[in-house]
C-alpha cells in the first residue's frame, strides 16, 4: 500500500486504475483507526476493485474548546491496519493541501444540519460537508463508504451529493460495536477504566428504550425514563430524542423510520449513538 499526500499523485493512481477498468472506493477517516473503520474498508472492497482510505483531521469541523489538539494521530499504526485490511492507497494530505492559502469556500446543507449535532455543535456540519465535498472531488470515486454511527453526517452527505450532482454512490455501513454494545469510536480511547465500564449503559439504555417504544410505550415517558437512567449512571446529556431518520425531525410517536439519537458526556468524553426503533434491537 502506497501513501500519497497531494492531489496530483492521488489522481495519477486513480487514472491508472480506471485505465484498467477498475472501480474505486473511498473511505474517508480522521485516523485513530479501529475495527469499525476496518469494517468500512471491508465493505468498500466488496463494492470496488481498489480502496483508498483518507486520513485527515479536519480542523474545520472542530469548534472552539473541542478536542482538535488532543485528537489522536498515529499514522504509522493506522497505515499498518489499512495495509492488512487490503487497502490499495492511503491519502494523507497536510492541511495546506486541503485548505491552501486563500481558501474561502464553505459547503452548507441547510435543514438537516440544524437539529441534534447541529444544535449542539454549531458550524460542525459545514466543516464536514466542505471537507467531504473536497475529498470526493479530489478522488472522484465510484463509491464512498461512511459509518452509520454518525447517522446525521451520513444523511447530510447523501443530501449534498444529490444536490451537487456528484457522481458517487454513498454507502452506509452498520455500526460495529464492542461486546458490551458500545459503538466503536476513536474517542472511546479518552475514557478511563471506570468511565469505560459506565459507557456500556449508553447502548443498553437505547436498546431498552427502542424495545419499550416498539411495545407501545409513550414516547415522552420512555425518553424521560431513559434520560433519568443515563443521568443516574453519570452521563451529562446534550440530547436524547426520537426522530425520523430521513428528515431528522423529532417525533412524538413511533413511525416507520423512527430512530433514537443520543449525545452524552462522560467525564471529558462526548459519545454519540443511534438506534432504530422499527427494527429488531
Amino acid at each position: 500500500m502506497e501513501t500519497v499526500r497531494d492531489v496530483t499523485a492521488l489522481r495519477a493512481r486513480i487514472r491508472a486504475w480506471r485505465g484498467n477498468g477498475e472501480r474505486v472506493a473511498l473511505v474517508p477517516t480522521m485516523g485513530a483507526l479501529h475495527p469499525g473503520h476496518m469494517s468500512l474498508v471491508a465493505m468498500a472492497r466488496r463494492k470496488a476493485h481498489r480502496v483508498i482510505a483518507s486520513i485527515f483531521v479536519n480542523p474545520a469541523q472542530f469548534g472552539a474548546g473541542e478536542d482538535l489538539d488532543r485528537y489522536p494521530r498515529r499514522e504509522m499504526a493506522d497505515a499498518a491496519m489499512l495495509r492488512a485490511a487490503g487497502c490499495s492507497l492511503l491519502f494523507a494530505p497536510p492541511v495546506e493541501v486541503v485548505y491552501p492559502p486563500g481558501f474561502s469556500t464553505k459547503v452548507s446543507v441547510t435543514g438537516l444540519d440544524e437539529p441534534l449535532e447541529g444544535a449542539a455543535r454549531p458550524g460542525h456540519f459545514d466543516g464536514v460537508a466542505t471537507v467531504v465535498s473536497k475529498l470526493l472531488l479530489m478522488a472522484f470515486p465510484d463509491v464512498a463508504v461512511f459509518g452509520e454511527k454518525d447517522w446525521q453526517q451520513l444523511a447530510i452527505i447523501r443530501r449534498m451529493v444529490t444536490d451537487l450532482d456528484i457522481p458517487v454512490e454513498i454507502v452506509g455501513a452498520p455500526t460495529l460495536r464492542e461486546p458490551d454494545g458500545l459503538a466503536m469510536s476513536s474517542r472511546n480511547a479518552y475514557l478511563n477504566t471506570g468511565e469505560r465500564t459506565i459507557a456500556a449503559a449508553l447502548p443498553r439504555t437505547l436498546r431498552a428504550a427502542a424495545i419499550a417504544l416498539r411495545d407501545g410505550a409513550r414516547v415522552a415517558e420512555t425518553l424521560a425514563t431513559a434520560r433519568a437512567s443515563l443521568q443516574s449512571a453519570g452521563f451529562r446529556l446534550d440530547y436524547l430524542t426520537l426522530a425520523d431518520e430521513r428528515s431528522l425531525k423529532p417525533l412524538d410517536r413511533v413511525e416507520r423510520h423512527a430512530r433514537l439519537f443520543v449525545a452524552a458526556r462522560l467525564g471529558t468524553t462526548r459519545l454519540i449513538d443511534n438506534w432504530p426503533v422499527d427494527m429488531p434491537a
